[in-house]
Parts: structure tokens; sequence; C-alpha cells
């Protein structure tokens, strides 16, 4: 297993209260990063002995996502256990070490909360189904009588994000059905009810848990839904059943409630009173895909939460006109509150960006009126396209103002796998019928090493094969084939975010568009002297006079910028 570096490869992250502004984050999928002891599934043994690989890469921070005891029914955003470390993964003491080799190693800590929902297999859901109606533990959670004969239907029409019914019928200890209780998601994932003060006592716990032993902030999971009309209205049939935010009407009964500011002051409020430690405040993050942008960006209001991730930068399709609105309408609409803009090009949730680039529709358009709906994307990909576009995308990412999340893979260039049904896990594949296979081709586990699967995920003499198959062909997309390599992914993002660390005009801040731009072409300037072009379907462009390269997301090609290529300039 490979030791973690002592030190980083450069001068290191800003130790400021404000290095949210303008951090580079990496998403850990605990899961998928590396296995430590051979079981097939990463653990935090993994992530500890390859720190130094996201050391060297130059990110400022690392977001776990969910490390809980979990029946794994949504890939551990089923919850059991909010101040534990899930057996499979390790121990509390593990984790301990791994925030403060973190810390050492100049890198923040993120982890995931999950407000919204926990586990069936969560203590306090199972006494409410031991308490029976009525009860204070049932009040914790969204409990109701149904409708119709015998209560034989749900309270409501609400629809699980996952496919059929958000609410399940509970069967008594005598066999017979009584009360439904409420799951956004999967039915193994109950809704808190945050309108009972004694749930928001225990996020307050659950915070100061984790606060007090090092974590620098949350990453909010859903945190568009943690409040309900409470009176469970019926929505209309027009309604949708997407997360996307493309359904989130003004007004929705459970999205983006005015309640939720209410609870965000609350979570801020924490954090703030950590200001005196060496750490700093702790911070706050929201996943939320909800629009139009100043929508989302008053999450982001003076007293509520630090940053949300801006995932219209990773729904835009990839043309010159749709991605100039969603970066105008994302810097003004955060720009309102004072807030910076947090860019996303792929998450646990999403196809990889190679493969998604590499697409016939690349994803929605975006105009003067905000994010549309995109056209099927289509079967199949052109996965050179896709690189080349990936590559141009992360430059042009890294260049705009404000922070950025990485999700890890992303900086090998996987692409998304074709996983056969019989290993998917995703629960979006039983709940659609078989019609979507959800997720799990963006998890697959990384490959670090080697020649064939594992490829380094597992140590060499693991008995257990990864939890979900690696491809054959990655061979040449392991770090270690990519480490000497300079045209390779990792190289490049190595050598933007060493330039974005030392260069004066990259991170937090404004730009202005570049009045040199030529027609098509995505130029803009930020001070003091750099500028970034972004070709898509126009080319070759000569580069402004007396302009220097910094970095190119491909060769230039006679020093001329080509279609779908992104260049950094010293101006």
């Amino acid at each position: 297993m490979t030791r973690p570096l002592l030190s980083r490869p450069d001068d290191g992250p800003t130790h400021s209260a404000d290095w949210w502004r303008h951090a580079v984050v990496y998403q850990v999928y605990p899961r998928s990063f590396a296995d430590g002891n051979g079981d097939g599934e990463g653990d935090l043994t993994g992530i500890i002995g390859h720190l130094d690989h996201l050391a060297r890469l130059g990110v400022d921070a690392v977001w776990i996502s969910p490390w809980y005891p979990s029946p794994l029914h949504d890939g551990g955003y089923d919850v059991a256990d909010y101040c534990a470390i899930d057996p499979r993964f390790g121990t509390l003491h593990q984790a301990d070490d791994l925030i403060g080799l973190a810390h050492d190693l100049g890198l923040r800590v993120i982890i995931d909360l999950v407000p919204n929902h926990c586990s069936i297999e969560h203590p306090l859901f199972r006494r409410a189904l031991a308490a029976g109606p009525g009860s204070s533990e049932r009040d914790l959670f969204v409990f109701r009588d149904g409708r119709g004969a015998d209560g034989a239907e749900p309270p409501n029409n609400w629809p699980a994000h996952f496919g059929g019914s958000a609410w399940e019928r509970v069967v008594g200890p005598d066999g017979v059905p009584e009360q439904w209780y409420l799951h956004l998601f999967t039915p193994e994932q109950p809704d808190w009810n945050w309108s009972s003060p004694a749930v928001a006592e225990m996020f307050d716990d659950i915070l100061r848990f984790w606060f007090d032993r090092g974590v620098d902030g949350f990453r909010i999971d859903v945190a568009d839904a943690c409040a309900k009309d409470m009176t469970l209205p019926d929505l209309p049939d027009d309604a949708g059943s997407g997360m996307s935010g493309l359904d989130k009407f003004p007004g929705h009964p459970y999205f983006d409630r005015p309640e939720l500011e209410r609870i965000q002051r609350r979570w801020r409020a924490i954090g703030d009173s950590y200001a005196d430690t060496p750490q700093g405040p702790r911070i706050f993050v929201s996943e939320a895909y909800l629009g139009p942008t100043p929508r989302l960006a008053a999450f982001t209001a003076p007293g509520r939460l630090h940053a949300t991730f801006n995932f219209d930068a990773l729904l835009t399709e990839w043309t010159y006109s749709s991605q100039r609105a969603m970066i105008e309408a994302t810097l003004a609409g955060y720009g309102a509150v004072g807030a910076p803009c947090t860019w996303v090009l792929g998450n646990h949730d999403q196809p990889r960006v190679v493969t998604r680039y590499g697409r016939r529709v690349t994803g929605s358009p975006y105009t003067s009126a905000g994010l549309g709906r995109p056209s099927p994307a289509g079967p199949g990909a052109d996965l050179a396209l896709g690189r080349r576009r990936a590559r141009a995308a992360t430059l042009l990412e890294l260049a705009l103002p404000g922070g950025v999340y990485l999700y890890q893979g992303d900086e090998l260039g996987l692409p998304e796998v074709d996983l056969p049904p019989e290993v998917l896990q995703d629960p979006i594949w039983e709940r659609s019928g078989h019609t979507r296979k959800g997720r799990d081709g963006c998890r697959v586990p990384l490959p670090w090493s080697g020649t064939r699967p594992p490829y380094g995920f597992s140590p060499e003499d693991a008995t257990d094969s990864p939890w979900l198959p690696q491809p054959g062909d990655w061979a040449g997309l392991t770090v270690t084939a990519q480490e000497d390599d300079p045209d390779s992914f990792l190289t490049l993002w190595r050598t933007a975010l060493r330039i974005r660390r030392q260069h004066a005009a990259l991170g937090d801040g404004r730009l202005r568009w570049d009045p040199d731009a030529p027609d098509g072409v995505l130029g803009f300037r930020r001070d003091p002297g750099f500028a970034c072009w972004t070709a898509f379907d126009t080319g070759p462009i000569d580069l402004p006079v007396g302009a220097r390269v910094l970095l190119a997301s491909t060769p230039l090609t006679g020093g001329k910028l080509g279609p779908d290529q992104t260049v950094w300039l010293a101006r």
C-alpha cells in the first residue's frame, strides 16, 4: 500500500476562514476509491493509503460520501447511525486518523449529512414501528393513516424519486395493515419529520459530534427537501416526478419550502460557533437540483449556507450559447447574495463526463429562461470526442470564479461503464422495472496500477473481486500509467491545479468577457493578466497577439485554437 506523503507538492492551501470560496474539493466515494483489506470494497485504510494522490493532485479538500453504518439499500444514503463508521469501511478511530492525516497534508475534510431520511435499520425508526400509531416515537417520522376503504390507499399521490409511490404501509404485529410512512426515495429510507423539534435537536448533536472530531464541513444531501407541507396536499396531475429541478414548482409541498431557511440558519450558527478554533468556522455546501439560479442562490444568502453545487454547469449542453448563458446567470445569481459560485462537472449520481460529452446530446439547452429539458441522448458515445471535450471543460471550469468539486476518477478521464444487469445494485434498476440501469456505471472502483483488474484497487493478495467489475481495457487509465505521460488527463489536472494555486487571478473573484474573442469562442479575462478561451465547433483560430500560452487542454495545431479546445493565456 502506498504511504501518504507528509507534505504537499507546492505551497499548500490557504488557511483563511473563507477557504471554501475558492477551494478545489475532491469527492471520494468510499466503496469505490481504494480497498485496503482485500474484501473487494473500498475502506478507510484505502483512503488513508492514497491521500498522497490527492495531495499531489493539488486539491484543497476531500469530500467523503457517506461512511456511516448502512444496509446499502441506496449506496450508503440510508443511514442507520449518524455517529459511527460502517464496519465495512473501518472504525471511528480510523476516521480520526484519516482526518488528522488529511489536515497534516493541508487537506480540509468534508463529509455527508443525510438529513431528509435515514434507514429502516435506524434504531429510532425501529422504535417508531414498535410504538404504534399516535406515539411520540412516530412523530419523528411522517406516519399517516391511509385513504379509502380501510385506509388501503396512500395518504396522497406523492411519487418516490426511484419509482412507485412515496408511501409504504406498515403491517402491525398482529399481521393487520395499519398506517403508512413517507419515503421520497426507497421504502428503506423513511423521511424524518423536520416539524418535530426533537429531529432538529438530534441533528444539532450530529453536527457537533463530527465538528468536535475535526471535520471541516458538511455536504448536505437533498438539501431542498427536508421541510414538507404537513397538510400533505396532493400534487397537481402535471407536476412530474423528477428531482432534476424542472418539476420543483414554487409552492411545491416538499421542495424548497420556506421552512428550510430556519433549518439552514440553525446549522450555520452551529458552524460559526467554531470560529475561534484553529480550523475556523465549519462550512456547509448543499446538494439541490433547483432552478432558476436566484432561487438556489438564496440558500447562500448571508447567515444561511456557504455554498451550493451549481448543477446547471453539469447539466448544460456543450455549446457556446448555452455555456455562456449558464455562466452569466450563475455569476449574476450568486453575486447578488455575495456568495461564490461552485462549479461541478461530475459526481456519483451522473454519467461520467467523458461519456456524457461524447454523446449526440451532451446536456440541456440553457437560455435566458434557464435550463431546458434535454432531448434523448441516444445510444453509444464517441469517447475520443468526449475526452477532448472533457479536457476543454476541465480548463474552462477551473478558470471560472469560485470553487470546484471534482469526482474521483474524472482526473483519470474514466468513462461510464455499461455494466451487465446481473451486477447492478442501484435501487433505480429494480424500482424502474428494469428500464433504467441507474448510477452504478459511474461508481466502478478506481484503477490505480497494473494491467488487469483489480488494477491495484485491492491488495495483490485480495481474495475477493471488486464489488462492481472493472473493464478489461483500463490498463492505460490507471494512475501509474498516466503518472509520467505529459498528455494524460492526470497530468492536465495536476498542471492546471498547480497554475490555479499559483496564479493570482484564479480562484474566487470576477471575470470580464474578452472583446477580442472571435465569434463562437467563449473568452474571458481575469485580473491580473489571465485569459481563458474555449472553442466549441469553430476553428482553427488565431490566438491574440502578444499572448503567451500557459496551458492548453490538448496540443494546439500550428499555434491555433481548434474545435473543443480550451487555452489559458497570459495577457
